[in-house]
């Protein structure tokens, strides 16, 4: 049932594991679904979920009709969407399956997305492991000390 070929991007997913998802179309290397998050304030933002082949999720914003924010991540368009509690996105953006709103973390579509973190090559890692950009230090050549970079 997958298209071997990538030709309209089945090659990402099965049709079994996309059925009954809302909005769905299939690009050359990309699914998009309708996607939204909910705001006990503001009530629900509606988007567009981009799923790449390399893992890559991006979100264009349809909460209305002149919103002009395109290629947010899933936390940025959580933040967007007027989200009190912040900072869980993969449960609080949701996609409708059978009608019903279901969160990233309960569906296929983060498959790729989990893969694609665990593949990085590690040079945006500082030396305790946390993420920092590789520019912003330089290690001193007297205490060994890294430091920011004033540069």
């Amino acid at each position: 049932m997958a298209n071997k070929s990538g030709e309209d991007g089945s090659f990402i997913f099965t049709d079994e594991e996309l059925s009954e998802m809302s909005g769905l179309k299939r690009g050359r290397d990309f699914i998009e679904v309708t996607c939204g998050c909910t705001s006990h304030r503001y009530g629900d933002a509606v988007g567009r979920l981009r799923v790449s082949g390399t893992g890559d999720l991006e979100i264009t914003c349809e909460c209305t009709p002149g919103c002009q924010e395109d290629k947010l991540t899933p936390a940025a368009f959580e933040k967007h969407s007027g989200r009190e509690t912040a900072r869980k996105w993969k449960s609080n953006v949701w996609v409708i399956v059978n009608g019903e709103k279901v969160p990233l973390a309960k569906t296929v579509l983060l498959k790729y997305y989990n893969l694609a973190s665990k593949h990085m090559n590690g040079s945006h890692k500082g030396p305790n492991g946390r993420p920092c950009h590789r520019d912003e230090f330089v290690r001193c050549t007297k205490c060994s000390k890294e430091r920011i970079d004033s540069v």
